[in-house]
């Protein structure tokens, strides 16, 4: 298990476009261990999973603030 080098208390905005943007273009390199394959690809199958959920997230908040 290794140090923890950043620790940050931001949250992302599901309404935010840039977030929801920001969060998806980041590579998975900036949350896995780039010399651990089996790290990467676990955080890789995970961040997809989670990267897609946004993508819905911000859609359905956005439908929902222009049908207001």
């Amino acid at each position: 298990m290794g140090e923890t080098l950043y620790s940050s208390s931001y949250q992302p905005d599901p309404r935010s476009a840039l977030d929801v943007l920001a969060f998806v273009l980041t590579p998975v390199e900036a949350f896995a261990r780039v010399d651990d394959p089996d790290e990467l690809e676990a955080v890789a199958e995970l961040l997809g999973s989670a990267k897609e959920e946004a993508v819905k997230r911000w859609f359905s908040l956005r439908s929902e603030s222009v049908s207001n």
